[in-house]
C-alpha cells in the first residue's frame, strides 16, 4: 500500500529531479534483477524527489506485463521508503488498469499514465481512457502529454474534476501555448513534470510555466551534474545553466539525435562509459556504435 495520498504524492514529486532508471539485462536480455537493485543503491545515495521505475527509459515498450510488475517491485524493495517510486500503465484501457492493480500490488506510490498503444484517439475517447483508468486506482496518477496522447486545458479540466487521484501532468510534447494555456486554466491542481527527450534543455522556460520538475535521464550515469544542473536551474542561475548545457547537454543531444530511439540508447551507454554497464537494449532498439561509445565517453570526461 502506498505510503502517500495522491496529493502528498503529487506534492512530494514536484519538491526535486525526479530519476528514470534503465532496467538491466543480462546478454540474453532477460530482465538482471541483481544489478538493477544494485545500481539503485548506487543511483540513490544522490538525492531525488522520485524515481520512475520501468518508464520510456526503463524500455517499457519492451517488457511483458510480468516483467513490468518484477522491475516495480525490485525499486519498491530496494529503495526502501528512500523516494516515491512511480510505476507505468499504458497499452489500452484495459491493459493500462490491469498495470495499475499491478503497481498496487507491489507497493508503487504513484502511476505514470504512458500513451495508448498504436491508435489514433479522438479528444473525447482519449479523456475517457484517462478517466477510466484513473478509476481503477488508489495510487495518485500522472498523465503523459505524448505522442497520440494529447490533451488541452479543457479536457485536462474536466478530468481533473471528475478524477481526484489526477494529480500530475507531464509533458512531452512542448507546445509553449499549450502549455501556458494549460497552467494559466490549472495552476496548482497539478504537480507538473517535464518529459520532454533530454529535459534539461527544457528546464529553464519550462520553470516560469510552473513545472518544478523533470525526470532526468542523464541522472542515471551523472547523477552530481544533474542535479547541480536542476539546483542552477530552480536558483535561476542562467550562466551556469547555459554554461552547462554548451559544456555538455547540448552536445550530448546531438549524439542522441543520430538515430531514432538513441534517446533510451545513449542512456544506457552511458552507464558503459562509466563502468556501470546495464547491458543491451531490447529490439527494435539498437545499441551505440563503438566509435559512438567513444565519443559519449570523452564528452563525460569534461564533466567528470
Amino acid at each position: 500500500m502506498s505510503r502517500y495520498t495522491p496529493t502528498e504524492f503529487a506534492r512530494q514529486i514536484g519538491t526535486g529531479l525526479l530519476s528514470f532508471p534503465v532496467t538491466h539485462f543480462k546478454d540474453d536480455f532477460s530482465f538482471d534483477d541483481a544489478a538493477y537493485r544494485a545500481n539503485l543503491d548506487w543511483l540513490f545515495s544522490h538525492p531525488a524527489a522520485g524515481l520512475f521505475a520501468a518508464g520510456g527509459t526503463g524500455e517499457f515498450f519492451s517488457l511483458t506485463l510480468g516483467e513490468v510488475e518484477r522491475v516495480v517491485r525490485a525499486a519498491v524493495e530496494q529503495t526502501g521508503g528512500r523516494v516515491p517510486v512511480i510505476a507505468p500503465a499504458g497499452y489500452g484501457t484495459a491493459m493500462a488498469s490491469q498495470l495499475c492493480a499491478s503497481a498496487e500490488a507491489a507497493g508503487a506510490d504513484g502511476i505514470l499514465l504512458l500513451p495508448p498503444y498504436l491508435t489514433e484517439a479522438p479528444a473525447d475517447g482519449l479523456a475517457a481512457h484517462v478517466e477510466q483508468v484513473c478509476q481503477s486506482t488508489r495510487l495518485g496518477v500522472i498523465v503523459y502529454n505524448r505522442a497520440n496522447q494529447v490533451l488541452d486545458e479543457v479536457a485536462l479540466e474536466r478530468l481533473a474534476e471528475r478524477c481526484p487521484n489526477l494529480v500530475g501532468f507531464k509533458d512531452g510534447v512542448g507546445d509553449l501555448e499549450l502549455m501556458t494555456r494549460i497552467h494559466a486554466r490549472l495552476g496548482d491542481r497539478f504537480t507538473y513534470v517535464g518529459g520532454l527527450p533530454t529535459a534539461e534543455t527544457f528546464a529553464l522556460p519550462y520553470l516560469t510555466l510552473g513545472v518544478t520538475t523533470y525526470s532526468s535521464a542523464i541522472f542515471n550515469f551523472v547523477p552530481e551534474f544533474a542535479l547541480d544542473f536542476y539546483t542552477a536551474v530552480r536558483a535561476g542561475n542562467h550562466a551556469k545553466v547555459y554554461a552547462d548545457l554548451n559544456k555538455f547537454v547540448l552536445p550530448y543531444i546531438a549524439l542522441r539525435n543520430r538515430k531514432r530511439g538513441y534517446a533510451v540508447s545513449i542512456v544506457k551507454a552511458g552507464m558503459k562509459a562509466i563502468g556501470r554497464s546495464a547491458g543491451p537494449v531490447r529490439a527494435p532498439l539498437t545499441d551505440l556504435t563503438e566509435a559512438e561509445q567513444a565519443e559519449l565517453k570523452t564528452l563525460i570526461a569534461r564533466i567528470a
